[in-house]
């Protein structure tokens, strides 16, 4: 924990090529109203997707990094109890499984008289979100219990978090006893400038077409937009110490900074390849509160030269004016690229440099005191 409270913002410009990467429901780009026009829009949820697949990779080498958001916790369970008692089978093991659970409060699907498939019996009815430790250790006490205290039982649930399940929370309706309070805030990524959406129309051909017939053998249309994005996430340093322990604060900080930056769903990157990297990234260290800094784009950016370099005007404009109503920073440290004109913050050399620089910062101010894990 830290005596005083302690929040780290992430800034970040990023361009994007033509691209679909968040669509509706009707398969069109999100889109949001902001300032009077109409700007490119990519979901949370969907940026926080990508962050926990980053933390997924990582988590070969950490295995606390990454937790599970599914329907089939009781398999995950029963595969655990087998692990542990080799004389279980797998049904036997998810009948305990979604016995414990049930006793929980936690409700299940049930399979349709007319569905072969039973598995839907054992898939609780909303997604949830365990951590793999909360998973072992809840196996480990149904071996060692013939009865469960749910006191215990929810000390389980609510210990041994993963860094996902800790910065992004977990809300069960059934028993609010379960919830656990995010740890981050994420905002929906938007375009510093208007844009106008565009469409491509394909066709494809048949392979084995003979010469003499014409035509095409499939035809559509998909929406399309570029754009220059600002992204913005917090995270509350304290609360991120009461969820995962304070000992393993920095590193999660780092975890949670690199993905966050380096990562991007996923959608149609097959059609259009837009992979990019950001451009700009400012990272603020804060002791009052966190400062989404959007309204640096409430009149959007114009420019027929590229979106970037007036982005990054706006945005240390308003980060100037946000000291008019806030405590100073502890720390402002700047990742941008070498042709662009900084004119805010520590600049830094590159993602390591800053990753270890605000470590830096936060170690000074966290007591080592293990919460959690």
């Amino acid at each position: 924990m830290t005596k005083d409270n302690l929040y780290v913002d992430i800034h970040v410009l990023q361009t994007v090529p033509s691209s679909n990467i968040n669509r509706d429901d009707t398969g069109s780009p999100k889109t949001a109203i902001y300032g009077g026009t109409t700007r490119a829009r990519v979901s949370s949820q969907s940026w926080k997707k990508a962050v926990r697949e980053g933390f997924r990779d990582d988590s070969e080498k950490q295995d606390w990094l990454a937790g599970f958001r599914t329907k089939r916790s009781a398999d995950l369970l029963a595969k655990q109890l087998m692990k542990l008692d080799s004389t279980l089978d797998f049904d036997a093991a998810r009948e305990k499984a979604k016995d414990i659970l049930t006793k929980m409060g936690l409700k299940f699907d049930k399979a349709k008289a007319s569905d072969s498939n039973k598995d839907k019996d054992y898939e609780t009815k909303v997604l949830l979100f365990f951590s793999p430790g909360q998973i072992e250790k809840l196996a480990q006490y149904m071996l060692n219990h013939d009865e469960i205290d749910k006191k215990e039982v929810k000390k389980i649930l609510n210990d041994n978090q993963s860094l996902d399940l800790a910065l992004f929370g977990r809300m069960v309706a059934d028993d609010p006893e379960l919830n656990v309070d995010a740890s981050s805030q994420v905002a929906h990524a938007i375009s510093t400038h208007e844009i106008v959406p565009e469409f491509d129309f394909y066709t494809a051909v048949d392979d084995e077409q003979k010469n003499e017939e014409s035509g095409s053998a499939m035809m559509g249309t998909l929406e399309y937009n570029s754009s220059t994005l600002y992204r913005y996430a917090n995270v509350n340093i304290n609360e991120l110490a009461h969820n995962v322990g304070s000992n393993l604060v920095v590193t999660g900080i780092k975890e949670f900074i690199k993905n966050f930056i380096s990562t991007m769903p996923t959608g149609h990157q097959n059609s259009y390849a837009n992979k990019t990297i950001p451009q700009y990234v400012m990272v603020v260290l804060r002791k009052d509160t966190p400062v989404n800094l959007v309204s640096a784009f409430e009149t959007p950016v114009k420019s027929r030269e590229g979106y970037v370099q007036k982005s990054i005007e706006q945005l240390e404009k308003e980060y100037e004016n946000a000291g008019k109503w806030v405590a100073s920073p502890i720390a402002t440290l700047v990742l941008a690229n070498d042709n662009l004109e900084v004119k805010t913050g520590n600049q830094v050399d590159d993602i390591d440099n800053l990753l270890e620089d605000i470590s830096t910062e936060i170690s000074k101010r966290v007591e080592n005191e293990d919460v959690n894990n």
